[in-house]
């Protein structure tokens, strides 16, 4: 085994985005793509010399292969020692819990989310810092910097890491501990909700689907689910995860997920239904017949958190990204609790937790977690919300009935409008900024205009400023819609459109979203002009 410096050029696309840099796999897997960008990061946190890292990923396309060209550059550049999952695989809230468990320097996450995976799909890459959580901006925007100048990395020649069995090793001079990706994770679990509740709920014939879409999260539901919760073997369904999730879009919304959709709204279907993504962190939720929105799952998980016994004694605050609905502001304000409006993507959150001035967050595309790692979660909001459902004996459709007479309903939609050529996207998103300032006072159906910005966000913690986070135009009745260019897709652009209505009239809680928010939808495709600048009236995807 020898120690080689390759030399190399830049590449001029390794800008990260929301939450690390993604690209088709085949890009990944051209030549000195992946180690330009992973020694950019090893340099860009100041090096990796004497340092742990935790090292793990999905389970997607070219994930085995890039774990263990990662180890081989960790102990090129010194690295003391490496914490890997075993196979390479790692969900993300569990490689956020490990970072966090063994007090690593941070770690490396190799993962595109809920983008397809396969050799002709997507693939990513993230660094996560010490305290579990997405790089912030300040980290990302080192790291970019170093990708602009690179000119060689460094590799051990001559050795194939083994990741395949639990244990200690080594690849040249460091250690290397590969550990069981689920086992840990669940025992957090275990702490954090009633398990003999739970499993309680499942033995008086509790019925439940969990759909892991042949994504990550099957094996740590299938050992909480049904190995520690006594569901009935069965409950997870696509289980097994697969280098191309077979040929599944792991991505947990009544669109992608239509299977599990079919079964919740069948006449025998079952009591609960939940599906995760391609890495484990995000969750939808579904009862008999009954969906339930992101942002609605957030707003009744905050106002009932305390049934879980790692909760028992109350939120420190709340926090959702500004996209998401005001329904969890609500509980809040009800409760006394802080909540804070912060821009997309999960590391803005990091600040706020690790100063303890909030335990719950979440975000409108099927993102909630706790402050017990510094991800979202899917699995925990799925065990969240059985320990209500356990500790209330209530449906979910009983439970959001309740929850809406008590607080009002958010009506809320988004909608993705997908792969628009690039030029055209920003041609909407530039021409609805420049209307800004004209539009306060102006009418569009029974719609006024009170206020439209771009949102900007200080962090009240360490005083950072972000800009330039989303576009909002709120009606004068609290209805708004936002427009964002999302920043996690692979292809062209993504215009996101987020409509919100507030309802608080007890005979108008049960309309259709579509129907109760046909006014603000109108208001903003005139406003946007979607049609003549993108050609599109239709969305791709509506959740």
């Amino acid at each position: 085994m020898t120690i080689q410096t390759v030399t190399t050029t830049p590449f001029d696309d390794q800008k990260p985005g929301t939450s690390g840099l993604r690209k088709k796999t085949r890009v990944f897997m051209g030549d000195h793509y992946l180690e330009n960008f992973v020694q950019a990061i090893f340099d860009g946190i100041g090096g990796v010399a004497d340092k742990t890292l935790v090292v793990g990923g999905d389970g997607r396309f070219h994930n085995d292969v890039a774990v263990q060209t990662i180890l081989k550059m960790m102990a090129a550049n010194g690295a003391a020692k490496a914490i890997v999952g075993q196979n390479g695989l790692l969900s993300t809230p569990a490689a956020s819990h490990l970072i966090r468990l063994n007090k690593t320097d941070g770690g490396i996450i190799l993962s595109a989310s809920h983008n397809p995976g396969g050799i002709d799909e997507d693939f990513g890459i993230k660094f996560n810092a010490a305290n579990g959580g997405p790089a912030p901006e300040s980290l990302t925007d080192a790291i970019f910097a170093q990708t602009k100048t690179i000119d060689s990395y460094k590799i051990l020649d001559g050795v194939t890491p083994d990741i395949s069995t639990i244990g200690e090793t080594t690849v040249g001079d460091m250690a290397v501990q590969i550990v069981d990706p689920v086992s840990d994770y669940a025992d957090l679990m275990e702490t954090l909700f009633d398990f003999p509740a739970i499993k309680a709920l499942f033995a008086d014939s509790f019925t439940m689907q969990f759909d892991a879409m042949c994504a990550i999260t099957g094996p740590y539901a299938t050992e909480i689910l049904e190995n520690r919760l006594g569901a009935q073997e069965g409950t997870v369904v696509h289980g097994a995860p697969l280098p191309d999730f077979g040929g599944m879009h792991p991505d947990p919304n009544p669109t992608w997920a239509h299977e599990l959709m079919d079964v919740m709204f069948a006449e025998d279907g079952p009591d609960f239904g939940a599906a995760s993504d391609g890495d484990g962190d995000r969750n939808m939720i579904v009862g008999h017949k009954c969906y339930v929105s992101p942002s609605d799952s957030l707003a009744l998980i905050a106002a009932h958190a305390q049934n879980a016994p790692g909760y028992k004694n109350g939120l420190s605050g709340v926090a959702r990204s500004m996209p998401t609905s005001a329904a969890v502001d609500r509980v809040a304000e009800a409760k006394g609790l802080a909540c804070f409006e912060t821009p997309t993507g999960w590391k803005f959150f990091g600040n706020l937790m690790d100063d303890g001035r909030v335990a719950l967050c979440g975000e409108e595309s099927f993102g909630t977690g706790s402050d017990h790692v510094r991800e979202k979660d899917g699995l925990w909001a799925v065990l969240m919300w059985l320990n209500i459902i356990a500790a209330t004996g209530q449906s979910v459709s009983e439970l959001l009935k309740a929850h809406w007479e008590t607080y009002g309903r958010n009506y809320y939609s988004r909608h993705d409008f997908e792969a628009i050529p690039t030029d055209d996207a920003n041609v909407a998103f530039d021409g609805l900024v420049t209307k800004l300032p004209d539009l306060i006072g102006q009418s569009f159906g029974d719609l006024t205009v009170s206020a439209a910005d771009e949102f900007s966000y200080t962090d009240p913690v360490d005083g950072s400023v972000s800009n330039h986070q989303g576009i909002r135009v709120i009606f004068g009745d609290g209805g708004r819609f936002v427009l964002r260019k999302s920043g996690t897709g692979t292809t062209g652009a993504t215009l996101r459109l987020y409509l919100e209505a507030l309802e608080q009239d007890p005979a108008k809680l049960n309309q259709d979203p579509q129907v109760a928010l046909g006014g603000i939808i109108a208001a903003a495709h005139e406003i946007i002009d979607l049609k003549g600048t993108t050609g599109r009236e239709k969305p791709d995807v509506i959740t």
